[in-house]
C-alpha cells in the first residue's frame, strides 16, 4: 500500500449507540481501500460494532502508531484498551463511554499535531456522556480548539447534498444574538465558509447571507452590519450575496441551486431550514480547525442503538468530505 496517501483517524464514537456499527460498515465501504486509515479505540467496542453490523473487518491490530506500516496494509486499529475490557450499555449515558470518547479523540489529536494523520471522521459522540466523562466545554468543536491550540474563529459547518451552513451565533439564548450581530463577527464565518468549501472542490463558491429580521427590513441590522459585512467580502473576492429573508432562504439558495451555501445570525435559523430538507442526510464539519474533521450529524440514535437499523449514508458523506478536504489541504 502506498504510504502517500492521505492518513485518516477513524473513531468509533459513542460505545452507547449507533457509533460502532455504522463505523464497522463504513470500514466495508470500496472508498476505504483508497486511502490510509486508522481506527482509534477500544477493541471490544469495535468488536460490538461488528457484532451488530454483522461485518468482519480483519483490521491490523497495534497498540503503537508507530508499529503501523502502510505498505503491508492500508487499514489498522490502534487499540488504546491497556488491558481494560468494559462492557458498555447501549442507549444509556455513562462517564466511562464519555471517557471512552475523550481518551479516543485526544489521541487522535495528538496524531494529528505530529502530522501522522491529516483529517479525522469520527461516529456521533454524546455530549452528555462526554461532559459526565470529564469534558469541560460546551461541545467537542471547543475541545478540539483547544487541543489543537487555534486561536483564530472557529465554526461548525453543518452539510446537506454538498449545501453548507455556517452562523455567526450558536448556543446562546436568542436574546443574546442581537449583540453580537456585529460586521467584523459576520466577515470570519463567511471567509472561513469559502475557504472550506474550496478544500471540498468548489473553486468558486457562491455564499448566501441571511438577515436578521423579518423580511430582512423590520431592524437596523441589516443596514448597519450585515450588508457592510457582505460588501466588505465582496471586496476580498468572495462571491457573497444578500441579506436573503430568513423564512425563503433556504428555497432560494438551497432548492432552486442559487447558491453553494448559507451564514445565518443564529442558530434555529439555518438549523431549522436545513434540517428540514435533509436531516436523514446531514454532515458536520468542524471548520476552523489545521485538519478537516467530519461526523455525520444526527447525533447517538439511542433508540436504534444495537438494532442494526442505522443509515450509513451520513457516515459514508463524511468520510468523503474529510477525504476530498484533506487531499485537496496536504496534496
Amino acid at each position: 500500500m502506498p504510504e502517500n496517501r492521505i492518513n485518516i483517524g477513524v473513531l468509533l464514537g459513542d460505545p452507547s449507540g449507533i457509533g460502532p456499527e455504522l463505523i464497522s460498515k463504513l470500514l466495508s465501504e470500496k472508498i476505504t481501500n483508497d486511502v490510509n486509515i486508522v481506527v482509534i479505540g477500544e477493541k471490544n467496542i469495535l468488536e460490538s460494532g461488528d457484532k451488530i453490523s454483522g461485518k468482519s473487518n480483519n483490521l491490523k491490530v497495534v497498540n503503537n502508531f508507530d508499529e503501523i506500516n502502510f505498505n503491508e496494509s492500508n487499514k489498522f486499529f490502534l487499540d488504546i484498551s491497556n488491558g481494560k475490557n468494559h462492557t458498555y450499555t447501549l442507549s444509556k449515558c455513562s462517564k466511562e463511554a464519555g471517557k471512552a470518547v475523550i481518551e479516543s479523540l485526544n489521541l487522535a489529536l495528538d496524531l494529528a499535531k505530529q502530522n501522522k494523520i491529516q483529517a479525522i471522521n469520527f461516529g456521533p459522540f454524546n455530549k452528555t456522556s462526554m461532559m459526565m466523562g470529564g469534558n469541560k466545554h460546551s461541545d467537542e468543536l471547543h475541545l478540539m480548539a483547544e487541543k489543537l491550540n487555534v486561536k483564530d474563529f472557529f465554526c461548525e459547518f453543518n452539510v446537506v447534498d454538498n449545501f453548507w451552513t455556517a452562523r455567526v451565533t450558536s448556543h446562546i439564548p436568542i436574546s443574546e444574538v442581537p449583540k453580537h450581530i456585529k460586521k467584523d463577527n459576520i466577515i470570519k464565518p463567511i471567509k472561513l465558509i469559502n475557504e472550506a468549501m474550496k478544500l471540498n472542490g468548489i473553486k468558486k463558491p457562491r455564499v448566501a447571507v441571511q438577515a436578521l429580521n423579518p423580511h430582512a427590513e423590520f431592524g437596523v441590522e441589516e443596514n448597519n452590519e450585515i450588508i457592510p459585512a457582505i460588501e466588505d467580502a465582496k471586496k476580498q473576492g468572495i462571491d457573497a450575496d444578500g441579506p436573503l429573508p430568513c423564512d425563503t432562504s433556504f428555497i432560494t439558495a438551497f432548492k432552486n441551486k442559487n447558491h453553494d451555501c448559507i451564514v445565518g445570525m443564529y442558530h434555529d435559523a439555518l438549523q431549522s431550514g436545513l434540517k428540514a430538507f435533509g436531516f436523514d442526510r446531514g454532515v458536520t464539519v468542524q471548520g476552523g480547525l489545521p485538519i478537516p474533521i467530519t461526523t455525520p450529524a444526527h447525533g447517538t440514535a439511542f433508540d436504534i442503538a444495537g438494532k442494526n437499523k442505522a443509515n450509513l449514508e451520513p457516515t459514508l458523506q463524511s468520510f468523503k468530505i474529510a477525504l476530498t478536504m484533506a487531499e485537496n489541504k496536504f496534496k
